[in-house]
């Protein structure tokens, strides 16, 4: 396959290539120090094209239709003529691989529309992959032209609170009649949802969704106080209740912006990823260290064998990442 140069993937990207947009993707993905700068190269170009759309994180317990829901949602938007990117971010990917083909196939309708881009974000299995590779291609697909993009959690548990801080909109989805209606609900994602939405709301589910919504309004209170997000019913295989959500959506942005919480929530976000990228940078320039890597190695079996805290096992290891710093930079 023949190499593109930035100029390339900035045009191609701004004029809504796909083929050009799933290349610059990968590109960002990629682990080569040559792609990593040339990917950077890329996304400064785009950056002033990028940072209008609707970001929005979907996460949802098992069983809850997340994908269907998924499907419905974005197809409504498109018919209303918005352009859907949807993201697919897995922890776990890293053995799976992150098929596009999965993704396709739990999206349907959507992966036919044109006006939709459905992307698996692999994360090489750490949480600091998904920071860093799901926000640049939120950006990718802003600059492409997508107005909503969607971002989805297969994986569970601290990537829900990772992917809420890079949207701004974080819905739940979660289903009734599955017995205690908090059971398996992790606080953290309940004090970090914007919208709580009861999937399956029809037949003869549809009384049990309306009391479980009634349960989740009164834990939330509990938990939230005065700032109880809203909680509805909808039912993604009837299509109902998808026109109230994303007028919840829409609403959320138009009173943040009205407030300035919404440009100090991007600025906030921004400087987090900030963080985020510096601390997966330090990561990799520890294991990519021989001597460093070596020493981790024998402090980790140290630790693990109780030979030694892990307070003084990352000291060790700070330490001497300092020391060899200091010995680079005096030889610049």
């Amino acid at each position: 396959m023949k190499h593109l140069d930035a100029q390339t993937y900035v045009e191609g990207v701004r004029g809504g290539d796909r083929a050009i947009l799933a290349r610059a993707i990968t590109l960002i993905e990629s682990e080569q120090p040559a792609h990593a700068e040339l990917a950077q190269e890329v996304l400064e170009a785009l950056l002033p094209d990028t940072g209008d759309a609707h970001r929005v994180g979907i996460s949802g317990v098992p069983g809850a239709g997340k994908s269907t829901f998924i499907d419905a949602l974005g197809t409504m938007l498109t018919v209303d003529g918005h352009r859907v990117a949807v993201l697919a971010v897995d922890p776990t990917s890293s053995i799976s691989g992150g098929s596009i083909l999965g993704d396709k196939t739990r999206m349907s309708t959507l992966s036919n529309d044109p006006n939709a881009f459905i992307r698996p974000s692999p994360t090489s299995g750490t949480l600091g992959g998904v920071a860093r590779k799901t926000r640049e291609t939120i950006l990718l697909c802003e600059a492409a032209g997508f107005d909503t993009v969607l971002v989805e959690t297969v994986g569970v548990g601290q990537s829900e609170t990772i992917v809420a801080g890079m949207v701004d909109f974080f819905l739940v989805l979660l289903i009734a009649g599955a017995g205690d209606e908090l059971q398996g609900i992790k606080r953290g994602i309940l004090e970090v949802a914007d919208m709580l939405a009861i999937n399956k709301a029809d037949g003869d589910n549809r009384a049990r969704a309306i009391r479980a919504q009634a349960s989740y309004q009164s834990a939330l209170r509990l938990m939230r106080g005065d700032t109880v997000p809203p909680v509805v019913t909808c039912s993604a295989l009837e299509k109902t209740g998808l026109n109230e959500i994303w007028s919840l959506v829409v609403d959320s942005r138009q009173d943040q912006k009205a407030s300035g919480e919404f440009q100090r929530r991007r600025q906030t976000q921004q400087v987090q990823w900030m963080w985020d990228m510096v601390e997966d940078g330090l990561r990799r320039a520890l294991r990519s260290d021989p001597e460093l890597s070596a020493l981790i190695t024998q402090l980790e079996d140290a630790v693990g064998q109780g030979r030694a805290t892990p307070s003084a096992a990352a000291l060790e290891v700070l330490h001497r990442f300092a020391e060899r710093a200091g010995d680079a930079l005096r030889r610049d």
